[in-house]
């Protein structure tokens, strides 16, 4: 069967499709008949939210022009009809048209993972430097969603924020290699396995002062810049080294910047604003 295909089902095959299936997804049993135009359009917007929503929900087809079995059973009256199940229950019923904005609320309210659930908590506590409550708020998500990828790798990220590094190593060997954004911990970690071996910043500071164009002082201070969160003046150190030398330990200076645009995460303001400086000075 094709991925996120509609089923369809009959009353022998409603424990298997719907009550089972519903366990772990929310299950959307449309009745419906060719002969009837409303109901055919009810298919075709179920159809098409089904794409969307990309395997958060499983949408049965009951043609009860052919079969009337189920709908009895339902107690539906006329078409088209809408029973939603999950965790085995009805946990919603439409009785007539449903409109899209209808069902997208209704398919939210079901469908929202526990990464959706937390994120605006997720986001103050991370802006604020409460690593610690991040921390176990992730904790606490995966324990609900054990397979979600993105919350571990929010959680390793976390992690090396909050300087658990052996922890954050655990929980990034966890990650399947390919996982979207896996780079971002894994940078971050790096980085910060780096300046372990570095002089603090206060130090580097005071010895690029002295001796601006020491372009391995100049790198060893941007890595302090970035493991302290100064994203920008990190950067501009880091394009301070390209506009002396390009080559300089085999092109460091835009690789790490590279490093730093995977680790700030897709749609960040800083890593655009600074891949388009780092464009037009080399171009």
């Amino acid at each position: 069967m094709e991925v996120n295909a509609p089923i369809h089902v009959t009353v022998e095959s409603f424990q298997t499709d719907v009550i089972d299936k519903s366990q772990s997804l929310p299950v959307v049993v449309l009745f419906w008949a060719e002969q009837i135009p409303l109901s055919v359009q009810g298919r075709t917007l179920l159809e098409q939210l089904l794409a969307e929503y990309q395997g958060k929900f499983v949408l049965a087809l009951s043609d009860a022009s052919i079969d009337q079995n189920l709908a009895q059973r339902l107690q539906v009256q006329g078409l088209p009809s809408i029973r939603i199940i999950h965790l085995g229950q009805i946990a919603e019923q439409i009785d007539g048209p449903a409109d899209e904005t209808q069902l997208r609320t209704i398919l939210d309210g079901l469908t929202e993972s526990a990464a959706d659930a937390i994120k605006g908590d997720l986001d103050s506590m991370l802006g604020s430097g409460d690593f610690a409550g991040a921390v176990a708020v992730l904790q606490e998500s995966i324990q609900e969603e054990p397979k979600n990828q993105s919350l571990r790798v929010e959680l390793a990220d976390a992690l090396v924020r909050k300087g658990d590094l052996d922890d954050a190593r655990t929980t990034l060997a966890s990650i399947p290699d390919g996982t979207a954004e896996r780079e971002r911990p894994q940078n971050r970690l790096e980085f910060v396995e780096e300046v372990a071996a570095m002089d603090s910043l206060d130090v580097l500071q005071q010895a690029i002062s002295s001796s601006p164009d020491d372009l391995e002082t100049r790198y060893q201070l941007a890595i302090q810049l970035i493991v302290a969160e100064r994203y920008q003046d990190g950067l501009d150190s880091c394009m301070d080294i390209l506009r002396v030398d390009r080559e300089f330990r085999e092109d460091i200076g835009r690789l790490t910047m590279i490093r730093v645009f995977e680790m700030l995460g897709k749609g960040n303001e800083i890593a655009g604003k600074y891949r388009r400086k780092m464009f037009n000075l080399m171009h």
